[in-house]
């Protein structure tokens, strides 16, 4: 008797990426329940897991991003962390480093415990064990998940670069424009923004005559126009 081919499973969720919709999930933190991300719903939510609690760079990571967290609120985004641990773990590393660097951490942390919540979101990589990878989402206030960084378990993240990131697509959205490598203390462009290319050929052509005489645009060609912010 031939064997059919095993079908795929159609009870798997793919994780999300850049675009989707951040999926609805119930979590236990160490600031009690929260429903993600309608708790955050019109505020920009900074989700990252770390391999785990009392462990060195995960220690130097939470300082740092409690450090800058009042950057991060100036900009209506919360914090949340996340890692396979319980609950009581996290208070205990929590008081630890409160007592022992002096840095009190005051935004919650997911605990799980399962790993329910980290393999829906694809934080449990094959290659790195049980333990979740350092993984940055950033999700607008509608929801939409607008970027993803991924981190190996040997190094701590930039919180710079994740700042960064969330001005400028704070930026983007509030003036249709992109942001250049380095934004917003680039070698060559300084704080310039880009215009985004035109999407036909009469845009194209009428790009020029559109910026040439504007003073606070640079025109090198219809596809790459910077602007003052």
């Amino acid at each position: 008797m031939t064997q059919e081919p095993a079908s795929a499973d159609e009870s798997a969720v793919e994780t999300p990426g850049i675009g989707d919709q951040f999926p609805e999930m119930t979590v236990e933190t160490s600031h009690g329940e929260l429903t993600i991300p309608d708790e955050y719903e019109g505020q920009w939510l900074v989700l990252f897991s770390h391999p785990g609690d009392f462990t060195p760079v995960c220690t130097s990571e939470f300082v740092a991003f409690e450090q800058r967290r009042e950057e991060f609120e100036e900009l209506q985004a919360e914090l949340l962390g996340l890692s396979v641990d319980r609950v009581h773990s996290h208070i205990k590393w929590t008081e630890w480093i409160r007592d022992n660097l002096d840095v009190d951490i005051q935004f919650p942390i997911i605990a799980d415990d399962q790993g329910t919540v980290a393999e829906r979101l694809g934080m449990l990589h094959p290659g790195a064990g049980t333990a979740t990878v350092r993984t940055v989402f950033i999700v607008d206030p509608e929801g939409t998940v607008r970027l993803r960084l991924t981190y190996p378990m040997e190094i701590g993240r930039n919180i710079d670069e994740i700042l960064r990131s969330l001005r400028a697509l704070q930026k983007s959205d509030a003036a249709g424009v992109a942001a250049p490598a380095d934004w917003p203390n680039n070698e060559k462009f300084d704080d310039r923004v880009l215009l985004s290319p035109p999407g036909t050929e009469a845009d194209a052509q009428a790009r020029k005559e559109e910026v040439a005489d504007r003073e606070d645009t640079d025109y090198y060609d219809w596809w790459f126009v910077t602007r003052e912010q």
